[in-house]
């Protein structure tokens, strides 16, 4: 997420991506209607695929700034916003929501919102963290994990608005359990475990859309990384600010201790290079064949 203040007023470049990247969408913070139409513009001018608002994020730093899960409260505040969206762009805006908040987590609230999100504003894909965010009381991290996931919630919002894309998000970890959602829905999110273990996602192209695809092998895509490493670098970037989200490449396999530890202790270093990545990469048993 980028706030709108972050994107109007910063000094960097936050709306930069990789061409690898695509398709790619950009998901904003922010409740000024006219602020996130010109994001919205932005995004759509720099090549985004997407623009979606978030509505799940709990955090007290931005119930301050009047976006995120707080939102539900106000669902035609976020449709004003979504309708100015999308009168400026032809890209889809979408909007990643809660089940509910605080008390505030009946079924009619969560169909009130998303009935004159889509009627009011257009609103026509909506993916549903299938969890309630408390405002107060949890941090952000303690709501990703206590509040109890109602997967069947989100099922029957997509039968009772058959005509609107509906995805689910919260606690996916395996592709079995995406296609059994996949089986009542019409997307699914996989956010923390993609992260933590993104060789997760090597089988997705075969598993969930058919392709007839070899399955690439975890070195391999060390190895592809290399060209995006060292353009990176040239640029003035450091090193770990990209091998930080490699780190759970190797995730339960022999040697991926030794490939974090390799990392972590290297990857910081003034003048570190790619040859940090290609000295941990062969950490990993190369009788391994992965």
């Amino acid at each position: 997420m980028v706030t709108t203040g972050a994107i109007i007023h910063g000094k960097g470049d936050f709306l930069r991506f990789s061409e690898q990247e695509h398709p790619i969408a950009l998901q904003l913070g922010g409740s000024n209607a006219k602020d996130l139409a010109h994001c919205a513009k932005l995004a759509e001018e720099r090549g985004y695929d997407e623009v979606n608002l978030n509505v799940g994020c709990p955090s007290d730093r931005v119930q301050n700034g009047r976006f995120g899960a707080c939102l539900m409260a106000e669902p035609q505040l976020v449709a004003d916003c979504i309708a100015e969206m999308k009168s400026v762009v032809d890209i889809p805006v979408t909007v990643k929501t809660r089940i509910g908040i605080d008390d505030q987590d009946s079924y009619e609230f969560l169909t009130d919102f998303v009935s004159i999100v889509h009627e009011k504003g257009g609103c026509d894909h909506f993916t549903i963290h299938a969890r309630k965010a408390w405002l107060s009381g949890l941090s952000p991290k303690e709501n990703r994990e206590i509040p109890p996931l109602d997967y069947p919630r989100a099922y029957q919002i997509k039968k009772d608005f058959p005509h609107l894309d509906i995805a689910v998000n919260g606690g996916v970890k395996t592709l079995e359990e995406t296609l059994e959602h996949l089986e009542h829905l019409d997307g699914v999110m996989i956010g923390r475990e993609a992260y933590q273990n993104p060789y997760l996602l090597a089988e997705v192209d075969q598993r969930i859309f058919g392709q007839d695809k070899p399955i690439i092998k975890r070195s391999e895509v060390v190895e592809l990384m290399y060209p995006y490493i060292e353009q990176q670098l040239s640029e003035g970037a450091y090193l770990g600010h990209i091998t930080r989200h490699m780190l759970g490449l190797f995730q339960s396999m022999p040697g991926a201790r030794q490939w974090r530890r390799y990392i972590s202790e290297n990857a910081h270093k003034p003048g570190s290079g790619i040859e940090v990545v290609e000295a941990a990469l062969a950490k990993i048993p190369k009788e391994l064949g992965v």
